[in-house]
Formats: C-alpha cells, sequence, structure tokens
C-alpha cells in the first residue's frame, strides 16, 4: 500500500494537481479496463475544486443486481495545498491521499483479478490553493466550497455505510500518532464503537484498538456556529447511512495547514484499513452498527434526524 501513497503524494504535491490528472493516474493503475472515475469542478466564492468519485464494481454488486453491500470511502478534506500561504503538500491532505491509494489498489487488485464481492465507492476533491481558517488550537484548512456542497459530491445515495477518513491532528482531544476510530453516526445518534471494525483496525495496525470522544456539537452540520473537532464525521449529516470516522492522528496538536506534516506510513495504515473494510463489509463480515439496537433506541426515545440539520436559529419559536 505504501507504494500507492508514495506516488500519490508525489502527484498531489504540484502546484497544477487537478482532478483529471489523477483520474489519469488512477486509469493508469487500472488497466485496459480504466478507473471510470469521475471529476466534477465546483466553483465557490474562494476558488474552486474538483471532486473525484470512483465507483468499483463487485462481483455480487448491487450495479450489478447482486445482494452485496456497497461501501463508501470518503477523503475529507478542506485542501491539499494552502498556495499562495504555504507551499507544498498540507496536513490536511492526508484523506484524499489514503481515499486515492485505497481506489488505486481496489483498482489494482481488479485488474489482477482479485474482485470484491460489494461495490465500493471513493470520493475525495482536489484543491492545491484551499484558503486557510481560524481554529482552536491550532489553524484549519478551509475550502473554497460550504460543506453541504462537499457532502452533495462525496456521499452518494448507494453508499449503505461509510468510511470517513481525515486528519485529525488539530486537537489536544486524541494523543496518539498513527489511526483512531470514532463511534458510529447514524441519523443523530452516536451508537457504540463497532466492535467488528475496532477489531479489524487492531489487526490491520498490529497496535490496540484506540478510538476518540465524539460530542453532539462534532456530528452537527457545519455552518452553526458551535466547535466541531474537524469536518471528519460531516458525512453522517447527509445520509441515513451508518457513519464512521477514521482518523490519522498525532500525539500533538499540528495545523492542517502546516506542510511537511503528513506521515506516509500512517496515510498507508488507514487506506489499509479501508481496503479490509471494503472487504468484508461487502463480503457480509462485518457491520458498522447493531440494526436491532438501533430501532430499539428510536422506538424509546424517537427520531433524532434534527441533528443533521442546522436547526432552528437564536431566537425562533
Amino acid at each position: 500500500m505504501l507504494k500507492y501513497v508514495l506516488d500519490l503524494v508525489d502527484l498531489l504535491d504540484d502546484p497544477d494537481v487537478d482532478g483529471k490528472r489523477v483520474a489519469a493516474h488512477l486509469d493508469s493503475v487500472a488497466g485496459p479496463e480504466g478507473s471510470g472515475a469521475e471529476v466534477t469542478t465546483v466553483t465557490g466564492e474562494r476558488g474552486s475544486t474538483d471532486f473525484v468519485l470512483v465507483l468499483i464494481p463487485g462481483r455480487d454488486g448491487r450495479t450489478r443486481g447482486g445482494q452485496a453491500r456497497t461501501l463508501g470511502v470518503v477523503g475529507r478534506l478542506g485542501g491539499i495545498g494552502a498556495r499562495p500561504e504555504t507551499t507544498g503538500l498540507v496536513s490536511d491532505a492526508d484523506g484524499a491521499v489514503a481515499a486515492l491509494a485505497t481506489a488505486a489498489k481496489l483498482l489494482d487488485m481488479r485488474r489482477r483479478g482479485d474482485v470484491l464481492d460489494g461495490d465500493v465507492v471513493i470520493a475525495t476533491h482536489i484543491c492545491p490553493d484551499a484558503p486557510t481558517a481560524p481554529h482552536d488550537p491550532v489553524p484549519f484548512m478551509d475550502s473554497p466550497v460550504d460543506i453541504a456542497t462537499m457532502n452533495r459530491h462525496e456521499v452518494t445515495a448507494d453508499m449503505e455505510a461509510v468510511l470517513s477518513v481525515d486528519t485529525t491532528k488539530g486537537n489536544r482531544i486524541i494523543n496518539h500518532k498513527g489511526l483512531a476510530l470514532s463511534p458510529t453516526v447514524k441519523e443523530g445518534w452516536v451508537l457504540k464503537v463497532s466492535e467488528q471494525l475496532g477489531e479489524l483496525l487492531a489487526v490491520v495496525t498490529g497496535e490496540p484498538l484506540v478510538t476518540y470522544p465524539v460530542t453532539t456539537q462534532d456530528i452537527t452540520p457545519y455552518g452553526n456556529g458551535v466547535h466541531h473537532i474537524n469536518s471528519i464525521l460531516q458525512p453522517a449529516t447527509a445520509t441515513a447511512a451508518p457513519v464512521v470516522g477514521l482518523a490519522i492522528t498525532s500525539a500533538a496538536a499540528v495545523p492542517g495547514c502546516q506542510t511537511g506534516a503528513s506521515h506516509e506510513t500512517d496515510i498507508a495504515a488507514a487506506a489499509r484499513f479501508a481496503v479490509e473494510t471494503a472487504k468484508s463489509y461487502g463480503g457480509g463480515r462485518i457491520d458498522f452498527h447493531d440494526d436491532q439496537e438501533f430501532d430499539a433506541l428510536v422506538s424509546r426515545y424517537g427520531s433524532l434526524t434534527r441533528l443533521q440539520t442546522l436547526g432552528r436559529e437564536p431566537g425562533e419559536s
């Protein structure tokens, strides 16, 4: 996996990189069948970004009329670069690199004849000159488009579960270098950490499972004026599917707009976990949450889907 990560880091650490060059790279990895990567350029008030979406059909996937479930892998970030403020690939790029390395590995596996059971949909975006934003305790990367636009292009209706991969280093909450797993979030509910995903992460990293706290604030949409640890769980505001955040972490607080702060081995571990999750989820061997327990919670306490919205403005009745 490290090979795919290194190739992508080299590709993305370029002021002229865009979605078309990323798609061409994935095509070269995929071989004659091609990657089928879709590139959509979206312009906002502070610039533009290229969304890249890759669908890799499974042998028994939904796209072929099969029964195997579809996993979504979202590489979440503000931008891969903050030019002209900083020069080079920023820490925030890790989510995009991990997602694209996952796509490259799965495409290469398919070329060699190793086809997964279920479909896998991988999405991220490419912006080498994104703006930055103030944040406590360290500055964040911002994005030329808002979070709702990101969700529209990165969270698709066919994703039956979502693994969101994001650099989560700009905090003093996770004092661990490597990877950390969030609880499952579904329709406004913060559920227990999936034991199956936790066991899988421990196998992939060879280390004890590390999790991190998720607050109600973190799972509400950006734009409501409250503090969020980062955007890792923003996909949960746009889907009824269960969402789990895979955080690429550090022992010290690192600004998302900092260059020279990406650790390729950690990114490779995140991509390996995404690949193994795709194998097991599509194959029906792991779940992100317990359906019966979730239904029982909703039946007893009611829906929390209002937390997926911006809610009422202050002063509204």
